[in-house]
C-alpha cells in the first residue's frame, strides 16, 4: 500500500464485491487496535462490525453500492479488537474492477470536545475562587472555552445535518415501501380492502393480494419479528419474492416453502442477525367457492358466513425461518356467497380486548363490507389515540367479502 495512504489521517480499506477485505491502512488498524493487517486481510468485513451493523451493511450498504456505485457519509459503528464500538462516517465507491474502496473517519471527537469544555470551565472557576491565577491565565481559559464552544457548535451542525438526511432517507424508504403494497380489489366476484399503519417510519408488516386468473386470487399477510429499519428491509425482500411466485400461479405450499427457505439462506452465515416472520396465505377459487390456506404461526384469520357463524383459520405450522425442512400443508374449506374473511397482524389484535374483532365483524354483518372496514379501522384508531404511549407495533388488516 502507498505510504501516504497507509499513514493517512483517516481509515482506508478495500473490499471485494462480496465484502472480503483486500487491504487496510495502518491508521485504521490503530483505530481498531489490530496489530497487523495480515490478521484481517482475506476475512469478511463483518469481522470489524458489531452485530447491530452487520444486517444494515448486508441489506442496505451492499445493494446501494452495487446499484449506485457510491455511498456518502453513512454513519455506522466499527468493532475494535477489544470489543469497543467506534462511531464512524463511511464513504465508499465501487470501481470498474468490482473493488470497493472505503474511506472511514472516526466521529468520537465530539465527546472529547465536551470533556475539554468542562475542563476549561473548571479552570476558570478555580481561577476566580482561589484568586491564584493571573488575569492572563483567566483570559486564556475563557478563550479556550469559547474555542471549544465553537467546535461543539460545528459538531452539532454536522449531527443536525446527518439527522435531517437520515430522516429524509427514511421518509423516502417509507414511500417506496407503501408504493409496493397492492391496491384494493373490488369486482362482482370478490372485494379485498386493506388497512396499513407503521408504528415507526418503516413497518415490519407486508401484504399482497393478486388476481392470478379470472377465478383465482392469492392473498398473503406477513409480520416480520420486530419493527423499524431491519424488519422493513426484510419485508421488502420477501415482498419481491412472493409477488413473483403468486403472480405465476405457484402452489400455496411452494410459495410458503420458498419464503421459508429464503429466510434460512439469508441468515445462514449470520445467526446474530436472524429474524423470523409469521405469515398466512390464502388461495381463493371463486368458481369452486373454496379457500385453500396455510397459517405459519400467524394470528388466526376469522371466517364469517352470511348467517354470522364464525370459524378461525388456526396455525397449521410454525413461523417462517424457525425450523428447516418443514413440510407445509394446506387446508381447504368451502364457502357460501356473502362469506367474509378478516386477516390481521398481532398489532391489531393486541390493541383490543379478547374477541373484540369477532364482535366487530359480527355486529356489522348487515353493513356493506366497506362500512365494516371503516368500523374496524375507527375502533383501532380510537384505541390508538387513547393508549398512544402503549402502541409499539405495526398494524395491518385485510377484509375480504366473497
Amino acid at each position: 500500500m502507498d505510504e501516504l495512504i497507509d499513514n493517512a489521517p483517516c481509515g482506508f480499506l478495500t473490499l471485494t464485491k462480496n465484502g472480503i477485505i483486500q487491504s487496510i491502512n495502518r491508521t485504521l488498524l490503530e483505530i481498531l487496535q489490530w496489530p497487523s493487517p495480515k490478521l484481517l486481510i482475506g476475512k469478511h468485513f463483518n469481522e470489524i462490525l458489531p452485530n447491530s451493523a452487520q444486517i444494515f451493511m448486508q441489506l442496505y450498504f451492499i445493494p446501494l453500492i452495487k446499484s449506485k456505485h457510491n455511498v456518502e457519509e453513512m454513519y455506522i459503528s466499527l468493532l475494535a479488537k477489544s470489543g469497543a464500538e467506534i462511531p464512524v462516517l463511511l464513504n465508499a465507491s465501487l470501481q470498474k474492477n468490482n473493488e470497493i474502496i472505503c474511506v472511514i473517519v472516526p466521529m468520537y471527537n465530539r465527546n472529547a470536545f465536551e470533556d475539554e469544555i468542562i475542563n476549561a470551565k473548571k479552570m476558570a472557576e478555580n481561577a476566580f475562587r482561589e484568586k491564584e491565577k493571573t488575569l492572563i491565565e483567566l483570559e486564556c481559559a475563557l478563550e479556550s472555552l469559547e474555542g471549544k464552544q465553537q467546535e461543539l457548535l460545528i459538531a452539532n451542525k454536522q449531527n443536525a445535518k446527518f439527522k435531517m438526511d437520515t430522516e429524509r432517507e427514511l421518509q423516502l424508504a417509507k414511500r417506496i415501501q407503501e408504493t409496493a403494497l397492492t391496491k384494493d380489489i373490488v369486482n362482482d366476484q370478490i372485494q379485498m380492502l386493506s388497512y396499513y399503519h407503521a408504528s415507526k417510519a418503516l413497518s415490519g408488516d407486508i401484504y399482497g393480494f393478486y388476481q392470478v386468473t379470472p377465478e383465482k386470487y392469492g392473498v398473503i399477510l406477513l409480520d416480520v419479528m420486530g419493527h423499524g429499519i431491519s424488519s422493513a428491509l426484510i419485508t421488502m425482500s420477501l415482498q419481491s419474492l412472493f409477488q413473483k411466485l403468486i403472480s405465476q400461479g405457484v402452489s400455496a405450499e411452494s410459495v410458503v416453502q420458498e419464503l421459508d427457505q429464503y429466510l434460512h439462506e439469508l441468515f445462514r452465515n449470520n445467526q446474530d442477525a436472524w429474524h423470523y416472520c409469521t405469515a398466512i396465505y390464502l388461495n381463493i377459487d371463486t368458481s369452486n367457492q373454496t379457500v385453500e390456506y396455510i397459517n405459519a404461526g400467524h394470528p388466526p384469520a376469522i371466517l364469517q358466513n352470511l348467517n354470522g357463524e364464525q370459524q378461525e383459520l388456526l396455525a397449521t405450522s410454525p413461523p417462517l425461518g424457525t425450523f428447516e425442512n418443514i413440510a407445509y400443508k394446506t387446508k381447504t374449506i368451502n364457502y357460501e356467497q356473502g362469506t367474509r374473511i378478516l386477516l390481521y397482524t398481532d398489532g391489531v389484535s393486541e390493541a383490543f380486548e379478547i374477541n373484540t374483532l369477532n364482535y366487530l365483524l359480527h355486529d356489522s354483518l348487515s353493513s356493506p363490507v366497506s362500512e365494516t372496514k371503516e368500523i374496524i379501522q375507527s375502533a383501532l384508531e380510537n384505541r390508538e389515540n387513547k393508549f398512544e404511549k402503549y402502541n409499539n407495533d405495526d398494524q395491518c388488516f385485510i377484509l375480504i367479502e366473497l
